[in-house]
Parts: structure tokens; sequence; C-alpha cells
């Protein structure tokens, strides 16, 4: 890393003091950017909540955290009458100031999250029944209750829609994948681009994850370009009783704001990393949070086999390499199919990458292909035919129906892959201890991807459901306040979206919800403490 150009590093020191100067909405007098070099105790800066990921989980969040509340519409009437009679309750109470617990009581649908499932309901009444009701809420921008927040990503505002395959439509319905606050289809029709189908192209999700922040008027809060190394917790230590009070008497910061109040941040986390230059070299820097929000995502890790050969170059992870191997050429021409290992949806857009290129496919999968969690299983024909053409020659053209290779496609349903071995060959095992030896040209291991939480002390093996076990979506999620998205495991740590285990956009925006409703609860609570003179530096929970 460059660590050692005095005037990259003051450049980025003064965007920095630019930067978070605006995003504290001139409240806050000082707020200087730390160098790594720079130890704790010294005046630094100190920041309520640092979101890492700048994904549709990390924009929903600073959305909230901006100010934006929703209320319920005057004539709006939700379907399900039980909920809407809690709604009247508090009309003139934004759905943040509410009791969520309450209103989430007996609701259900897709997510395991209960507050997913009431935002979700109040977005897109009855969706999963086909309906197409107009959300029930409309948003009012509060500025008094803006948090200052910081929002940290590797690139664009969109997170990994940005480097997602754009040939290939979305599985969620565009209307599903839009933000509070702004349709999708008025976002389209502004822009003059033709939407032809519900469903839409990842680079179009992507343009509009971007506009939004930029309309909304969130940019203020976002940072591009920014890498985290590590997130730790200041001053911990079973054993180190009196290092735990220094904490308690430095950690916390009071802060005067230009209207003569003061604002009490206790300094919880320390966030370092560094953001790349437009010259390609690392400028480091340090912040403090009171409290971080995990909203990464899961695409950072792909899912590997784990077995031998699987580091030679001819065998792929992703769906851009394969991309990027078809557009330059490298499989015009080959005799040898293509291998696909999977049975999820991007081994299915494989599938049709390689068929609709003429490419021969040679497709392995463990599962039967009667098995009842298929995602195949759980789409609508009609909404998804591309998926059922693909499942459809899964079942009809397995090796077992003929013992050649179809010139198109052949499925290996129950089968394991063993091996690749240098000559372009992989061994094959099936439910019956069978093994085969296949010739390809390339293979593709698509099974899945997982969150790279490598920044978390043991990679955040400790805050899932399964200590010491490695974060996943569906295995291993972070364990989380269903109400408050705060980790059960680790105070002011708030995780959301596929992290928590939503893995649509559609109910990734509770996740964000909980978490600004906490933490605007925790806000209160401290302005009564400060106002009645008890904001010592002890800490507010």
């Amino acid at each position: 890393r460059s660590y050692n150009n005095p005037e990259t590093e003051g450049q980025l020191l003064n965007s920095f003091v630019q930067y978070f100067g605006d995003s504290l909405g001139r409240k806050i007098k000082r707020m200087p950017l730390i160098e790594e070099t720079v130890m704790p105790g010294d005046s630094l800066l100190t920041l309520p909540v640092v979101v890492i990921g700048n994904g549709p989980s990390g924009i929903c969040l600073s959305y909230l955290l901006s100010g934006y509340r929703p209320y319920l519409s005057p004539e709006a009437i939700h379907p399900n009458p039980i909920l809407h009679t809690k709604l009247e309750e508090a009309r003139h109470l934004s759905i943040v100031d509410q009791d969520l617990e309450y209103l989430s009581e007996g609701l259900e649908g897709r997510s395991s999250n209960p507050v997913a499932v009431l935002f979700d309901t109040l977005l897109h009444p009855d969706a999963d029944f086909g309906y197409d009701y107009p959300p029930v809420l409309h948003w009012k921008l509060e500025q008094h209750h803006y948090i200052p927040h910081v929002v940290l990503g590797k690139g664009p505002p969109g997170g990994a829609w940005h480097s997602m395959e754009g040939s290939m439509l979305t599985i969620s319905f565009g209307d599903w994948m839009e933000l509070p606050g702004l349709t999708f289809k008025e976002w389209a029709a502004s822009k003059r681009r033709n939407i032809k189908s519900d469903r839409v192209m990842p680079e179009e999700i992507a343009c509009y994850y971007k506009h939004y922040v930029k309309v909304m008027g969130l940019q203020k809060n976002f940072r591009d370009n920014v890498y985290i190394t590590s997130v730790s917790r200041l001053y911990r230590g079973e054993d180190d009783e009196e290092r735990s009070q220094l904490n308690e008497t430095i950690s916390a910061q009071h802060f005067e704001m230009e209207d003569g109040q003061k604002s009490l941040i206790k300094r919880n986390w320390e966030v370092r990393g560094y953001q790349r230059a437009a010259d390609g070299s690392h400028v480091p820097f340090c912040l403090f949070a009171e409290n971080v929000a995990l909203a990464t995502g899961t695409f950072d890790s792909p899912g590997r086999l784990q077995v031998e050969g699987e580091d030679f170059p001819f065998v792929l992870h992703s769906m851009a390499d394969f991309g990027a191997a078809i557009s330059k050429g490298k499989l015009r021409g080959k005799a040898d199919p293509v291998l696909i290992v999977g049975a999820g949806l991007t081994a299915a857009d494989a599938v049709l990458c390689a068929y609709n290129n003429n490419i021969p496919v040679i497709h392995v999968f463990r599962r039967r292909v009667t098995d009842t969690s298929l995602i195949f299983k759980q789409l609508p024909k009609k909404l998804y035919p591309e998926y059922h053409k693909v499942y459809h020659m899964m079942c009809t053209q397995s090796h077992t129906v003929d013992s050649n290779l179809h010139s198109a496609y052949t499925s290996f349903p129950e089968h394991n892959v063993l091996s690749f071995k240098p000559e372009m060959k992989c061994v094959l095992q099936s439910a019956s201890g069978l093994k085969k030896i296949l010739k390809f040209s390339v293979a593709l291991v698509l099974i899945g991807s997982h969150p790279n939480l490598f920044f978390l002390k043991d990679q955040g093996h400790s805050i899932g459901h399964h200590s010491n076990q490695p974060i996943t979506c569906k295995g291993n999620p972070i364990e989380i306040d269903p109400y408050t998205y705060e980790c059960t495991k680790e105070a002011n740590l708030f995780a959301l979206g596929p992290l928590v285990g939503d893995n649509f956009v559609r109910f990734l925006k509770g996740g964000a919800l909980g978490i600004a409703r906490c933490l605007a609860l925790r806000q209160k609570k401290k302005h009564e403490l400060i106002e009645r003179g008890d904001g010592g530096g002890d800490g507010v929970p």
C-alpha cells in the first residue's frame, strides 16, 4: 500500500473533513479525519453510525437515518383488517415511532424476520397473492430525526448489482426491487427507458439505485472506493478491569452543536481501511463509531467444492468470468462441452448462456430432479419460462435417459464432483457410488456465495446462530434481535439483508426499519439524559 504519499493523504484528509462536515449538516463544529498513526485518546473522528456496504441494504438504512419517516396514508386501507386497525390506532405517528412487535404480530410472509414481513406488506400489500396494491404509506422528510452516519462501499451505490451479469433478467419484479419513496416505474419513465417486462436486467437496477441515492439527497452520506480492513471493539478484555473502566471514561465524546446543545457519542468501534485513489494507490483511514451496521450482502466469496484441482485456471466460479471467456472467443470451436456445477438460478443462467451461444453443456448437481426444495419448483411457469426450460432439460435430458451424451445438454442429477484433473477431465460420483470421468473445455462451479467478514474478529464466526461456523445466508445467518436487528452476541453491532437471511430486496428494507427505530429510541434517551444533566461518560445503552 502507498502509505507514505503526503500529498495524497492530504487530499483525502481534506476530502473527508469536507465530506463529514456536510454529512453532519454542519451541526458538529470539529470532526477531523484521523490517520492510522493516531492513537486512541486523541481528538478523533467518532460517528454515531458507520454502515459497511452500499447496496440496497445500506442505501435504505441511510434513507431512514437521514430523517425520512413513513406514515399511514390518509386514504389508505390495508387489505389485512387486523393490521389496518392497529395502524389506525396511531395514525399520527410514523411507523418508526410505533411498536414494531405489536404491528408485526400474526403476520406471515416469505421472510423469517417479522419486521421484514411487516414492512413488505405495508409497501406491497398482498404481493404474494398476485395483487398489485399501492403502498399504504407516504413519506415525510423530518430533518430533526437525522442521525449522522456514513455508508462505505467498494464501488458506486448499488453494491453487487453493478457487477452482475447484465444479459439475464432479475428473479424479482422491478417493483419488488425498488426502495421507499421512488417507484421503479417512475424512475424508468423519467429516464425514458422502455421497460418491456415486469422483470428487468441487473444493469437497470444498478442504475436505479445509483440515481436513488442522488435524487433522495443521500450522496453526502456515501463514500465510494473504500475497502474495510478491520472492525474491532475497543478495549475488550475479560480480565482487564482497569482498562475497561478507562474505556468508560474516555470512550464517550461530547460534541458541541451549533445551537449550543451537546450530543453524547460513545466510542465503541474502531473501523480501519483504505480508499483506493485514482492512481491506484491506497490511502489509509481510521474512524470510530458508536454503532456499526453490516450491510455487505453475500456476493463476496463464491462457494467452493473444496475438491482436488479446483484451483486450476480452467475451473471458474462466477458468471462474469464465464461471460468474459465467451466474449473473448475462448470457447469458440471447442469440441468438449462446458461443465456446469450447481442447481440454482445462477447455474441455470449459465446453462442458458451456453445454450444461446451454441456451447454444449454437462450439468452436474447433487439433488434429485424431483426434490421439492429446487428453486424451479417455486417459480410460476408463465413468469419464468426460461428457467422452466432449463428445468425441463434437467429432467428429460439426463444421462440415465440416454447412455450417450446429448449434443447440446446432458444432466447428471445426484452426482458429486470428486476432483478435476490437469488434462481437463472431471471425476464424478453418483449416489450409488459409481464413478465417471468426463472431459470438458471449461468448468463453472456455481453453488452459491458467502459473505466475507474477514474484517471482524474470527471472521464473524462468533455472531452466527451456530457459533464458530462461517456466516452463510441460509445455514448460519447472523443471530439478531428480531425487532432491532442488533446482534444478540455483540452489542452496538447491527446486521441486515442477506447476512440475516433476507436475500430479496423487498424484505431487506425491514432491517433498515428495525435499526432506524432502535437507534432513534436510543438517541431520544440520550437527549433526555443530557437534558437532565445525567449524560456523563459512563455510556448510554
